[in-house]
């Protein structure tokens, strides 16, 4: 390589060096482009965004979409919004719709809206085109102890005042379901229920289940009513086996009661057979005495004894004939 090249190389790779950093830091195309699309903006201000680490493309491009559909933003506005945490091009496209749609929606609460973590676009689309919710499957009892499935769909649109500190879709499904089982509950009847669902509907509808939510309920249509279980004989059921095991529960407790008693009854006798065998140990000695004493003589002992013995031969005569002539079997005939 010729060393008279290398000057013009170095110059060349220091003037593409220098006109890096100076474009990155003075972004002309971005200037040309909002100049051409008519909004005031300075090249410095721009550079004044890149010291304060705020990509000018996120700011010019939203205020030429504002400017362009007559908003009347400026872009201290939208920088501020950008250094909050917000999302600009999302506001921007909400006020845009909100304009076409004739929904009266300022700068400020769309900001404060997109800030508090709501989509703020969305919420202007769900303003023109309301939505659907579909509530899960709500199973009620009414009064005759059947019950009933109900599924329902709510249709909402957003209030875009109430976005910044309103209910979520969860507060409206639960409100919708407590509904369903209040209305269900005080019917007399399941068939009434089954009759007329638009009760359902009227009576949930009339509550102002909407209060405190970040929605409008515009309709509320029973999709779908389906008969459950008969809960009231169930639980007449489960009543009915509590009482046989209570009972049940009694009767062991009465038998038992009496097991005891009769074991008690079984002791006593026992205890009295030993005071009998005790009385009983006590007659030798009271006739020794009243031998030793005179007050009874040797025949009247012997006269004891022979009775004794004949009382004893009489006893055993009659277990023999118990024995060989039983209650079963017949006498002979003399």
């Amino acid at each position: 390589m010729d060393s008279s090249l290398i000057p013009i190389l170095l110059i060349g790779v220091v003037a593409i060096i220098v006109l890096s950093v100076f474009f990155s830091f003075f972004p002309l195309m971005l200037w040309i482009s909002a100049v051409a699309s008519g909004v005031r903006v300075g090249i410095i201000t721009l550079v004044a965004m890149r010291l304060r680490r705020v990509t000018p493309s996120r700011i010019v491009n939203p205020l030429i979409k504002a400017t362009k559909a007559g908003l009347g933003l400026n872009i201290n506005q939208l920088e501020s919004h950008y250094l909050a945490g917000g999302n600009v091009d999302r506001v921007v496209n909400a006020l845009i719709a909100a304009q076409r749609a004739n929904i009266p929606l300022e700068f400020e609460r769309a900001a404060a809206i997109d800030l508090a973590g709501r989509d703020v676009l969305q919420a202007v689309q769900m303003s023109v085109n309301p939505r659907v919710i579909e509530t899960p499957t709500v199973a009620a009892v009414a009064k005759d102890g059947i019950e009933v499935k109900v599924k329902a769909r709510v249709t909402v649109r957003a209030n875009i005042d109430r976005l910044v500190g309103g209910a979520g879709e969860e507060t409206i499904i639960a409100r919708v379901g407590e509904g369903i089982v209040t209305t269900v509950g005080s019917s007399a009847s399941h068939k009434d229920v089954l009759e007329n669902p638009d009760l359902i509907s009227r009576t949930v509808l009339s509550k102002g289940l909407d209060a405190g939510t970040a929605f409008e309920i515009l309709s509320i249509d029973i999709a779908d009513v389906d008969v459950g279980k008969n809960i009231g004989a169930y639980l007449q059921t489960e009543q009915a086996e509590a009482d046989k095991r209570i009972a049940q529960a009694k009767a062991e407790e009465r038998r038992a009661m009496a097991v005891a008693q009769e074991q008690e009854m079984k002791a006593k006798v026992v205890e009295m057979r030993a005071r009998v065998v005790e009385s009983e140990s006590q007659v030798p000695l009271a006739m020794a005495e009243a031998l030793k004493s005179g007050k009874l003589g040797v025949m009247d002992y012997m006269n004891l004894k022979n009775i004794e013995a004949d009382t004893q031969m009489r006893g055993s005569l009659g277990k023999i004939s118990e024995n060989t002539d039983g209650p079963d079997t017949p006498k002979n005939n003399k």
